[in-house]
């Protein structure tokens, strides 16, 4: 019995010092992932689909860069749903699939970036909402969608390889709730993947995204 009691106390004072580890994860803490990216650098996706390889350039729009990298360096698009195919035009993801993380990143805004570069077939660019409201939210263009240039969307990096792969991406739900027969972003932002699951159970996902060395 004193051997239970010693090791019971012994899991008590372990769990207060391993609450704290937890609670301060760096997903769950947006304004510590600051590192600034390299000049170029590559990310790679594994995705249920296959593997596409995306190539940044930090000068076509550097603080889209550095958020982009910090998200991919910390897993937060580990097991992310591509939860936007539109065919002929992009496929978006970026809504993370724990509802408790996605909460602090919805507010997790960064400025905006001059457009140096056009939202052409296989360049990556993060969605907004107006001005100055990215957040993780990030598209793949699948066509010439140069339009999108003069709305201030800015590109940073391109698909280098596994473009096959992107248009593979399943689009039979197209857009988005309400305008489409697509997930509705605000119950995906508050209900996570388990709403994916259980509505949308043929999507495509990221297995693993990881900066290439």
């Amino acid at each position: 019995m004193t051997n239970c009691r010693s090791i019971l106390a012994l899991a008590a004072i372990l769990a207060l010092f391993a609450a704290p580890a937890l609670a301060q994860s760096p997903l769950s803490n947006p304004a510590s992932l600051r590192e600034q990216a390299p000049a170029t650098y590559k990310a790679r996706f594994d995705t249920s689909k296959g593997v596409f390889v995306v190539e940044v350039t930090r000068a076509w729009a550097p603080k889209g860069a550095d958020r982009f990298y910090n998200l991919v360096k910390s897993g937060y698009y580990d097991n992310v749903r591509f939860f936007r195919v539109i065919s002929g035009f992009m496929v978006q993801f970026g809504i993370h699939g724990d509802p408790a993380i996605m909460a602090n990143w919805r507010t997790a805004q960064i400025p905006d970036d001059p457009v140096t570069q056009s939202n052409t077939r296989g360049m990556i660019t993060f969605a907004t909402a107006g001005p100055n409201t990215r957040t993780s939210q990030v598209f793949i263009n699948f066509a010439d969608n140069a339009r999108l240039d003069q709305s201030g969307f800015a590109p940073f990096g391109k698909v280098v390889s596994g473009m096959n792969v992107v248009d593979s991406l399943n689009a039979e739900y197209g857009e988005g709730a309400p305008r489409g027969r697509g997930p509705d972003q605000g119950r995906l932002q508050s209900e996570g993947n388990a709403y994916l699951t259980k509505e949308f159970s043929r999507m495509d996902y990221i297995k693993k995204a990881t900066i290439e060395r």
